[in-house]
């Protein structure tokens, strides 16, 4: 694999060089690499672009990469993954997409990913993204999950924009059966005229299910950000979502929590802040020897951390 590649795959999926155990790396809308393990099956779809990740049963201490690389301008890039757990099973799923376009044509990348979650699985996804390269084209990033979630299955996510993406559409539509857990955590970084949306929507129709969302984010000169969660109680559950926002220069986000409990013993919360960086904060740094600038990056970078 060439240089941009390995940076791509290093700074999205934490890889150096091929991983162990289940893989699939496509690159530039084609499959790059694939492994299969005993446990872990990856079968391309026979209809369209994309893949079926099928985990068996009892499965427990495994993890697949399923990380995508695009480095050509030009590219709009679309692909159906399907993930089967089976029971009983312990899991982390890696996956992320890096854009490097150096063209001056407009590059994009489009996951849906849709999780069947068995019972009593335990799964943790781990999605990052990156847009690298000049300034002469966009680099779009728009990824949906969808998440059925099994009784007294656990699904923790974690959903990290780490900068350089142009415009970025992020989808997420759970549906949580009788003592499910789902855990979000989103971190979002956005600079220039960038542009970040997102939108979550849990429904907890089991009892005992359980949802947590926070999402912490960072805007910065003219980027926009907005932020929308519905979360829907129609049992016995507990919801709570959190969103935190910095802003400086001329940025905006905008924070629309929603919550609607549908039955008597449903419990649902959500808490929204957003402003600049406490003054407080930089002083006390300054007074350890760093410069505004430099105060204001370790800040920020303790807050998306």
């Amino acid at each position: 694999m060439d240089k941009i590649t390995l940076e791509l795959l290093e700074k999205t999926s934490g890889l150096h060089d091929i991983p162990q155990g289940a893989y699939n790396i496509r690159k530039d809308g084609k499959l790059l690499a694939r492994n299969c393990s005993t446990e872990i099956e990856i079968v391309s779809k026979p209809d369209k672009d994309g893949i079926n990740i099928i985990i068996a049963p009892h499965t427990k201490n495994q993890s697949v990469h399923i990380p995508v690389v695009v480095t050509q301008g030009g590219l709009n890039d679309l692909v159906y993954n399907d993930f089967y757990i089976g029971d009983d099973c312990d899991v982390l799923i890696v996956a992320g997409c890096g854009i490097h376009n150096d063209s001056d044509q407009n590059s994009s990348h489009n996951g849906i990913h849709t999780f069947h979650i068995g019972k009593n699985s335990k799964v943790k996804y781990i999605e990052k993204h990156i847009g690298l390269g000049s300034n002469l084209a966009e680099k779009n990033l728009n990824p949906t999950t969808k998440i059925l979630m099994n009784e007294n299955s656990s699904f923790e996510m974690e959903t990290v924009q780490l900068g350089g993406v142009n415009y970025a559409d992020r989808r997420t539509d759970a549906t949580l059966k009788a003592n499910a857990t789902l855990i979000i955590n989103e971190k979002i970084l956005t600079t220039e005229q960038q542009k970040a949306l997102t939108n979550f929507t849990v429904k907890l129709v089991g009892d005992n299910s359980k949802v947590e969302v926070t999402s912490h984010s960072v805007a910065k000169n003219q980027s926009f950000q907005a932020f929308n969660s519905n979360i829907i109680g129609k049992a016995k559950c507990f919801g709570h979502v959190e969103c935190d926002g910095i802003i400086s220069d001329q940025a905006i986000i905008n924070s629309t929590p929603k919550i609607s409990a549908q039955d008597v013993n449903a419990m649902l919360v959500h808490e929204a802040a957003i402003g600049k960086i406490s003054e407080d904060q930089i002083i006390k740094l300054m007074t350890l020897g760093l410069t505004q600038e430099q105060a204001e990056q370790q800040i920020i970078s303790g807050f998306l951390s």
